[in-house]
């Protein structure tokens, strides 16, 4: 994956609305949202939402079909799983240590 492909998806999922309506379609699954939905509830106006949809999109995060009169928005997740393997896949490559994120999450200490 290339840095600037990267760099463009974590910029656009660094806005707290898109990160919002990402998370949001997300948990909506397979299925999606429609556009309507989505302004449902997040209260957006509709160019505001589309603006920020729009962006989603540029970056690969979501996809976008036409069902009838509606806009159905949904999560890529090929993208997604592209995205954070890209940030864990060399997890403790300079140590040689074979681990994963969750063998290298900071030690709790109890006080």
């Amino acid at each position: 994956m290339k840095l600037e492909k990267v760099s463009d998806q974590l910029a656009a999922l660094g806005n707290p609305i898109r990160l919002r309506i990402y998370r949001l379609l997300v948990r909506a699954g397979r299925d999606g949202l429609s556009v309507g939905a989505v302004q449902d509830r997040v209260g957006l106006a509709a160019s505001t939402l589309s603006h920020h949809i729009k962006e989603l999109l540029q970056a690969g995060l979501i996809t976008q079909e036409r069902q009838a009169t509606a806009l159905i928005c949904r999560a890529h997740y090929p993208t997604m799983s592209a995205l954070i393997g890209y940030l864990t896949d060399e997890c403790c490559t300079e140590t040689g240590a074979a681990c994963g994120p969750a063998a290298c999450a900071p030690k709790v200490v109890a006080r």
